[in-house]
């Protein structure tokens, strides 16, 4: 799910490069999408970056790649791999399944070693948690993992925590919780509308998300701009 404004870059972006051939400037996107500063064309980058819509090709300038299209764009109703030009960069895509719909349990706690949690989504960058929420998923984690707080768990999209040892397509489980301690992985909501799971650091009056993966940089912004929704004290992995 994107929110508005990157649905609407991305379709500017693919519609300007199938006219033009190349990528338009920062400026021309924050035209076309009635923003104020070229720093929210920028977010908007990243978050459809992260959730792997566009790809930025290196050492070249205003170079952006298309990779997919969201369901809405397309006349089927389909998320859409966007087939690369002759002789361009060809990414390898691999479309996501989605989660298996389980009859939700009488209650969260189900009795025994383990504990059922809701499983709101996957998470990158790009839609809040109360919009991830999904009443039909559900996942059993070990009960003594937990703590007295309430939790919930998420999918992760994405590679930008690799150097965390988190990987996408693996399931985190989050203790809801409006603070954290510098340095903890948390879920992260920005400016109202884009969620993101980072490492929080507090740099004086200002809060850095950072990525655990060189290709993504550190994002830094004032302390009203983010609320901090959750904090990382599991993950589970399927082979």
């Amino acid at each position: 799910m994107l929110t508005r404004k990157q649905h609407q870059l991305l379709l500017y972006i693919h519609d300007y490069l199938k006219d033009n051939g190349v990528c338009p400037s920062f400026d021309e996107m924050k035209d076309a999408l009635d923003l104020r500063s070229k720093s929210g064309i920028h977010r908007l980058i990243t978050a459809l970056e992260e959730r792997g819509f566009i790809r930025r090709l290196p050492h070249r300038a205003r170079a952006l790649e298309i990779l997919k299209l969201p369901e809405s764009a397309t006349p089927e109703g389909r998320q859409r791999t966007v087939e690369p030009q002759v002789g361009a960069f060809q990414p390898q895509v691999v479309a996501s399944q989605p989660a298996p719909s389980r009859t939700p349990p009488p209650a969260a706690a189900a009795g025994g070693d383990t504990t059922t949690l809701p499983l709101y989504g996957r998470i990158a960058a790009g839609t809040p948690i109360e919009a991830l929420r999904d009443q039909s998923n559900y996942v059993d984690v070990p009960a003594h993992i937990l703590g007295r707080g309430e939790h919930y768990a998420l999918e992760v999209a994405g590679d930008s925590m690799i150097n965390a040892g988190i990987l996408d397509g693996d399931t985190v489980v989050i203790e809801r919780c409006d603070n954290a301690e510098n340095g903890a992985i948390v879920v992260a909501l920005v400016e109202g509308e884009e969620v993101t799971l980072k490492r929080l650091r507090r740099r004086g009056n200002s809060i850095a998300l950072e990525a655990e993966n060189p290709a993504y940089e550190t994002r830094i912004y004032r302390p009203d701009q983010v609320r901090i929704q959750g904090r990382l004290t599991a993950l589970f992995r399927q082979y």
